[in-house]
């Protein structure tokens, strides 16, 4: 029995909601032909359809809901009030400003790192030419900084007491040795010859451990004679970094007279940054680009990690070791680093970098709403790769956003002033704003932006970075270094060229990652500073 009453119950719920639904929608029908009949009669325009339903999601054209019913045409004069800091902009106005916009969708993003780094002389190939005795430099055969040699060549000639008393001994050593086995029927003789034998050894190992050259004492050992100097010989092939030794100086053990390195390998030492390091592991694979040769690309591996960070830079030291054949890349070059990619696990939600506006405080998107709306709203950002965002909130997959036409809110004006711009009535825009955006003012005046100046060392149009040399920035309490930043407009490279001296302000837009809000010439006009700033 109970059953049978919960059964019609439920039946006469679905029937009323049935018929409430036909009768709506016959309403709705009947309301949009009388609308649509007084429109035409008053040659009223049509903004855009709201849904019957009162949902938020609007059509540029007529269409139906999930239920059959038709969508409300909203005419000029007619649009329903909202709270929502709603842009609006004429059809002419979005075609003169070139606005473009983008869907939000789901991708897999490709993260990769990159890096300003120095070439440096490889450490395992460097040498010192350091004498063990004493003596004076008679003549220099290598004798400018710079110079190639070859392993085995002749470096400099000396001359040391040390060295002609040590070919005394051998010498002495040596004719005691032969009058021995003149005599060798005599013991006597024996023992002398063996204890001369010892002697001569002894004289030639300390010639040896003063690295004289074997064919230094081969030469001793033919001629028997005493030479008065001896010639100082390279140990390895590679180029004279440094040559304190002139000609007639004297040297005292353990002085360095030349300083060699092997420039066939370098060391490329990258400077990463903390939050980056997570995505580095020895043995990955790296492109390096250096302005010297900008259509070469060299290709190396990571071979280590430094154990440090850098407090100031907060960057750890990547070592990688480059073949070095031609003799390219010369220490103290400046080089830019990519790191193999690490593509993300799962896809996520992603939006255009252009499209995003930083005020420093918060970042914000224009939401394209259809009928020349748009919504700014603010999201939240999670990795950048590839010229997109990670959005990890604000954002629906298929919400189309702005991302042309978005510059013209720059990093000398506020969101409120932008928003202004895009209104058809000064007043309107103004209402409209102080209702909507209160806070924006207080956004303006925040202390988030760091000021700085430098000199632009190189720049990535495809990538929308410019790598910067500047000076130190107080308010980070940053030296002065070499850094690669991202700008949010790339249209600000336009002007650019390298070697250009600048300004700049960044901000920091997520934990120890900074990127340019405002960039131009230092040496620009007041009237040019002005137009930037609008």
């Amino acid at each position: 029995m109970k059953s049978t009453v919960k059964l019609i119950v439920a039946v006469a719920v679905i029937a009323a909601a049935v018929a409430a639904g036909y009768w709506w929608g016959m309403q709705s029908s009947a309301i949009t032909k009388d609308k649509l009949s007084e429109a035409l009669s008053s040659n009223k325009k049509i903004l855009y359809y709201r849904n019957p339903m009162g949902l938020p999601d609007t059509s540029p054209v007529p269409k139906k809901d999930s239920m059959g019913m038709d969508y409300l045409p909203v005419y000029e004069g007619e649009e329903p009030p909202s709270d929502s800091p709603v842009v609006k902009i004429s059809s002419e106005k979005i075609q003169k400003l070139g606005v473009r916009t983008e869907v939000a969708t789901l991708r897999e993003l490709i993260r990769t790192v990159r890096a300003v780094a120095t070439v440096q002389v490889n450490e395992r190939q460097l040498y010192s030419v350091t004498p063990k005795f004493e003596g004076w430099i008679q003549r220099l055969y290598v004798n400018s900084t710079g110079q190639s040699v070859k392993k085995g060549e002749a470096l400099m000639e000396v001359y040391s007491p040390e060295l002609i008393t040590a070919q005394h001994e051998y010498l002495i050593a040596r004719r005691g040795v032969h009058h021995g086995e003149l005599h060798h029927g005599n013991e006597g003789g024996l023992e002398v010859s063996a204890s001369m034998a010892r002697l001569a050894e002894s004289a030639l190992q300390r010639l040896r451990n003063w690295d004289i050259s074997e064919t230094e004492l081969q030469r001793l050992r033919q001629e028997g004679k005493v030479s008065q100097s001896f010639i100082f010989r390279s140990r390895t092939k590679g180029v004279v970094l440094e040559k304190p030794s002139i000609e007639g100086k004297r040297f005292m053990p353990g002085e360095t007279l030349y300083q060699i390195a092997d420039l066939s390998s370098v060391w490329v030492l990258a400077d990463v940054f903390e939050q980056d390091l997570g995505l580095i592991q020895p043995g990955q694979k790296t492109t390096i680009r250096v302005d010297a040769y900008p259509d070469k690309i060299f290709n190396g591996e990571v071979a280590f990690i430094y154990p440090t960070i850098t407090p100031e830079t907060r960057t750890a030291i990547v070592r990688i070791v480059l073949p070095n054949p031609d003799g390219l890349l010369k220490p103290a070059m400046y080089a830019r680093v990519e790191f193999a990619s690490i593509p993300s696990k799962d896809k996520v939600l992603t939006i255009p970098d252009s499209a995003v506006l930083d005020t420093g405080i918060r970042r914000v998107v224009l939401v394209d709403l259809g009928a020349g709306r748009f919504e700014p709203r603010t999201v939240k950002l999670g990795m950048h790769a590839d010229g997109y965002a990670e959005v990890l909130g604000g954002l629906k997959a298929g919400e189309a956003v702005v991302v042309k036409a978005n510059f013209l809110i720059d990093a000398e004006s506020n969101f409120k002033s932008a928003l202004s711009s895009f209104e058809q009535s000064t007043q309107d825009s103004t209402a409209h704003e102080q209702k909507t955006e209160p806070g924006l003012q207080a956004e303006k005046s925040s202390p988030m932006r760091h000021r700085g100046e430098g000199t632009i060392k190189a720049i990535d149009f495809a990538h929308a970075t410019v790598t910067l040399a500047h000076s130190p920035i107080a308010s980070l309490q940053w030296p002065a270094m070499v850094m690669d930043f991202r700008l949010l407009e790339p249209a600000l490279l336009q002007s650019l060229k390298p070697g250009q001296q600048i300004n700049f302000e960044i901000t920091e837009e997520s934990a120890g990652e900074f990127v340019i809000v405002h960039i131009q010439p230092a040496d620009a006009s007041p009237a040019d500073r002005s137009h930037r700033g609008h």
